[in-house]
């Protein structure tokens, strides 16, 4: 019997100091707490950090391209800008620029090797290009113009449709090796009147030209 009541004593002890440990620790919480609501105050989100570059689209009725300046996001990885660049391509101007690429157009990826730079294009880039000698060549000189004068380290580009390399657009540019970049073709005078006021316009299934010289836009 003296064993048993010891025994009640004990847990009588355990339970008695249990009670007051958990009324010394809510008297110590409640201390804590702050007076007033709780405010919690919003993480400032970081400010978008945009990059300013130069993309050369045509000029309506003059065989020549314009620059116009347009702000992208920067990017840690150069070829991440590269393809947000010639995505403001085909996006198109902003201002009373003419369009350099069909919109419809997807840049399926890009790549760098040195000073070479490869798009490869889905194949609307061809089907809905009006084609033509100018055309060709302001498409083409636009895209590698515009790589080569925002990242200096680029001077040649080459253009795949689908993965396969393209012998020409519509018959009329060779383009079966790099194109290097020729700023001449940004610089001209006087409308010459025979540029068409809509450069790209939707084509579906046009079929390639056939192949004549093209003669770049002559300097003043």
């Amino acid at each position: 019997m003296v064993a048993m009541k010891d025994r009640w004593l004990l847990v009588l002890f355990v339970v008695i100091l249990l009670l007051f440990t958990l009324l010394a620790a809510r008297k110590y919480l409640v201390n804590q707490a702050p007076d007033g609501p709780i405010v919690i105050k919003p993480q400032p989100v970081s400010p978008v950090v945009q990059r300013e570059v130069l993309l050369y689209f045509a000029v309506s009725e003059a065989a020549f391209l314009e620059a116009e300046g347009r702000e992208i996001a920067d990017c840690q990885v150069e070829q991440d800008c590269l393809r947000s660049t010639v995505q403001a391509l085909i996006d198109g101007p902003q201002g009373n620029l003419v369009p350099v690429l069909p919109p419809q157009t997807i840049l399926r990826h890009l790549t760098i090797e040195g000073d070479l730079v490869i798009v490869d294009f889905s194949k609307d880039f061809v089907n809905s290009h009006p084609g033509g000698s100018l055309s060709e060549l302001l498409t083409v000189y636009s895209l590698i113009d515009s790589l080569a004068v925002n990242y200096p380290y680029v001077r040649q580009l080459r253009i795949l449709v689908d993965g396969e390399p393209l012998q020409t657009i519509k018959g009329h540019v060779d383009l079966r090796s790099p194109v290097s970049a020729d700023f001449s073709f940004t610089r001209s005078a006087e409308p010459t009147g025979t540029f068409p006021l809509e450069l790209i316009e939707a084509n579906p299934g046009g079929e390639p030209a056939a192949t004549e010289s093209a003669e770049p836009p002559r300097q003043r």
